[in-house]
């Protein structure tokens, strides 16, 4: 493939892309890179929510059905023990040959996020020109997928391997856009298993200059009335968390929130943290919740954090814990659902430290499958994690394709 690199011009692709329409995209790209990079087959695998499998999009037409919004197809992909699956992990791009075609997967990735793998074959193996044009193609479908889902529920439908109850969607939507982020200080990574009636966990994270927000809430209850309660809570602290304030004001504000508007038996138990990226300090407010492990140097170390009175329970106003982050911590916050009656045979501490080399995203996504077969699947309670990874002020991201590829110290 004795090809001009002229001919592999990113912007022609993008401005191509950009004039589609929000649900074309995928198409328009298949397109594109089926003419400029001569690809006999393009397709997008986008992760499903659960974490089990890619999904395949394509859209069906002329098939003479009504104009009723069913002519879309999400083929799943299986991941255990497949390349796509080492793709996703590693996040490396892989060349593979077949009997009559070479299979290229790059990882459609933003900021460790990892939103599907780039798909395409090709008759001969692609030199590392038209490798390296793949690569930067695929790091900007992930920002064109993020801008395109605001306008339609297509990528959203596709992802969706079981039905969601009403109380799930509420759950949904107050989870952050994007679960996993790579930052120069650190890497972070959220993850959700919900029971079968959603039981009012959530996760939540801002970053800005000088902070990094953490948050993970479970409301008491299940269904609607922990949905609503979820909702009131995560409102209250995203509102004073955006007014700068600290997660001691922040918890206060929720309790109160929650003792003027949920039901005098209602509360939700949580972690509030704000670490300083310039230093690693960390305020900690545990409002009835389990407390954070930390793993350093390959060791499990108990944190001296107060546990205090759930939100919406009456009580003196909270106070916040220090803590002081070092080089190559990484800290585990999890809900009660990794706790309760059938899922307390998960070795939390003993996964945590087995997985100590691996990405968060892989890290809780271990703890969850781990969840799900000591407990057969049948789940009690919503069981959510973060996991972080400190790094230090001096860490520095080594992003290629949207990932982080290498971390290395000044």
């Amino acid at each position: 493939m004795s090809r001009g690199s002229e001919e592999f011009d990113l912007r022609s692709l993008l401005a191509a892309v950009e004039q589609a329409f929000p649900v074309d995209v995928v198409d328009v790209l298949s397109r594109e890179l089926a003419n400029t990079a001569r690809a006999r087959h393009v397709a997008l695998l986008i992760a499903n929510f659960s974490g089990s499998a890619l999904v395949r999009l394509s859209h069906v037409e002329n098939t003479g059905r009504a104009f009723d919004g069913r002519n879309e197809r999400a083929e799943p992909v299986l991941l255990a023990g497949t390349a796509h699956e080492d793709v996703l992990l590693t996040q490396t791009p892989r060349v593979l040959e077949r009997a009559d075609d070479w299979l290229v997967l790059v990882p459609v990735t933003e900021r460790g996020d990892a939103i599907g793998i780039l798909e395409l074959s090709f008759a001969e193996e692609p030199v590392a020109r038209l490798l390296a044009y793949l690569i930067a193609a695929a790091h900007a479908l992930a920002y064109v997928l993020i801008a395109a889902r605001r306008h339609t529920d297509l990528f959203e439908w596709a992802q969706r391997d079981v039905p969601f109850s009403v109380a799930a969607e509420i759950q949904r939507r107050l989870l952050p856009s994007a679960y996993t982020m790579e930052a120069g200080p650190l890497t972070l990574a959220g993850w959700l298993e919900p029971s079968h009636d959603a039981g009012g966990d959530t996760f939540d994270y801002s970053l800005d200059r000088e902070h990094v927000y953490l948050s993970l809430t479970d409301a008491m209850g299940h269904a609607i009335d922990a949905a609503l309660l979820a909702t009131l809570t995560l409102g209250t602290l995203r509102n004073r968390r955006r007014a700068l304030v600290s997660p001691a004001e922040q918890a206060d504000a929720a309790g109160e929130r929650l003792r003027t508007h949920a039901q005098p038996h209602q509360f939700v138990t949580g972690l509030l943290m704000r670490i300083r990226l310039s230093d690693g300090s960390a305020e900690v407010v545990n409002a009835g919740h389990p407390s954070p492990f930390l793993l350093r140097e390959g060791e499990i170390v108990h944190l001296d954090v107060n546990v205090q009175p759930p939100l919406g329970v009456d009580h003196a106003p909270y106070s916040a814990d220090e803590i002081r982050l070092r080089a190559g911590d990484r800290l585990l916050l999890i809900t009660d659902g990794y706790l309760d009656r059938n899922a307390r045979r998960v070795d939390i501490e003993g996964i945590l430290a087995a997985t100590r080399d691996r990405h968060p995203r892989q890290m809780i996504q271990e703890l969850a499958r781990n969840l799900l077969e000591v407990t057969g699947g049948n789940l009690q309670d919503d069981a959510s994690a973060m996991c972080v990874d400190w790094y230090g002020p001096a860490g520095i991201r080594g992003a290629a394709g949207g990932a982080s590829q290498a971390r290395t110290n000044r």
